[in-house]
């Protein structure tokens, strides 16, 4: 959790002055900005730089590039945010709230409450599709191991219980390594080239494999998000199941993207819903991109030359890139000024 965090204050006094060094004239505070701002729970740094700053994405950017900063603060609920002006530009100083948090300084080791830090984005909301979903290419699921049985022939399986998986491939499971068990779900396609982009890998459980006789495993199951069924996948688990450290950035090169699902279960795309973006590592994204979201213009009827014509997009809304991929990414909206939809575009903020 701690690598999650960053130097929020000490970012934004750097961003603010190279916005201003960069931008001749131009005010980077927001005109409706406060000169005092108390952290609450529930708030998250992306909230807070918005507050003070026109362009919140900016200050990591900054601070990424700037070595010398080797110990970024924290901030908790309760600490103050005041703006301040030394030598005629803006700056902002942290004063630690009345409930100050209680540090243990031990020979072994420095203990800190890091559950109550202020995150980027709210975590809640993109937890489950950190820790229990991926995208792979088809091959893979298709040469996995799968589920042929429950202990004593059942066709469902949970936590504690025993099941059994046969090898589809040479290789196959491992005896005494950990798997996930995990069930295909969306089959994504890019909507402009028609490229098949990966297939959403859900997790359904956890567990190690035990035995093993040929090509016939049997796995001990630790833990399980749903009932496990004949012919799930196993998967090696992945080496980290951890927050990703956001730095909000705007993306390297120029992008030119949609939308092409919404996570989740839902239709339409709103604030803090998670969606899927036909853009990944071979297009050079990185976790924590932010991109404008542009809604699809109607179609009109031109009834003086008897055509229809394509309104132009409008700018809609906007998204951080959280877990990319080879070849797609998901991304948290965080701001919608109107309802979004799939095929919706993506370009730099």
């Amino acid at each position: 959790m701690r690598k999650a965090l960053f130097g929020f204050l000490t970012v934004l006094l750097l961003s603010m002055a190279a916005y201003a060094e960069h931008h001749e004239g131009e005010n980077p505070l927001r005109l409706d900005h406060p000169d005092r701002y108390v952290v609450k729970k529930g708030d998250t740094l992306w909230d807070i730089s918005e507050t003070f700053l026109k362009t919140p994405w900016l200050w990591p950017e900054i601070w990424q590039v700037n070595p010398q900063i080797e110990n970024p603060h924290l901030i908790y609920p309760g600490d103050v945010i005041s703006l301040v002006y030394v030598g005629g530009k803006p700056r902002l100083v942290l004063q630690r709230g009345d409930g100050s948090r209680t540090v243990k300084l031990t020979p072994q080791a420095r203990i800190e409450p890091l559950d109550t830090v202020i995150p980027a984005i709210p975590l809640d909301a993109i937890d489950a599709f950190i820790n229990h979903s991926r995208v792979v290419d088809a091959k893979t699921l298709d040469d996995a191991s799968y589920v042929i049985s429950g202990h004593e022939g059942r066709i469902i399986s949970g936590g504690g219980d025993k099941l059994y998986s046969r090898d589809n491939q040479d290789g196959g499971v491992t005896l005494f390594s950990s798997y996930g068990v995990y069930r295909p779900g969306t089959r994504y396609v890019d909507p402009d080239t028609g490229e098949e982009l990966g297939i959403e890998a859900l997790e359904v459980g956890l567990g190690k494999i035990v035995h093993k006789e040929d090509d016939v495993a049997t796995m001990r199951l630790s833990t399980s998000n749903e009932e496990v069924r004949l012919h799930d996948r196993l998967l090696p688990t992945e080496e980290t199941k951890v927050v990703p450290t956001f730095f909000p950035s705007s993306p390297d090169s120029e992008i030119n993207g949609k939308i092409i699902s919404v996570l989740g279960g839902v239709n339409q795309v709103g604030q803090f819903d998670v969606v899927a973006l036909n853009r990944g590592e071979r297009d050079e994204i990185k976790v924590g991109n932010v991109m404008a979201i542009y809604h699809r213009g109607g179609l009109v009827k031109d009834r003086i030359r008897k055509d229809v014509v394509q309104l132009p997009a409008e700018r809609a809304g906007i998204l951080m890139v959280f877990r990319v991929f080879e070849k797609m990414s998901y991304g948290l909206v965080l701001k919608a000024q109107r309802p979004l939809a799939v095929l919706d575009e993506l370009k730099n903020p």
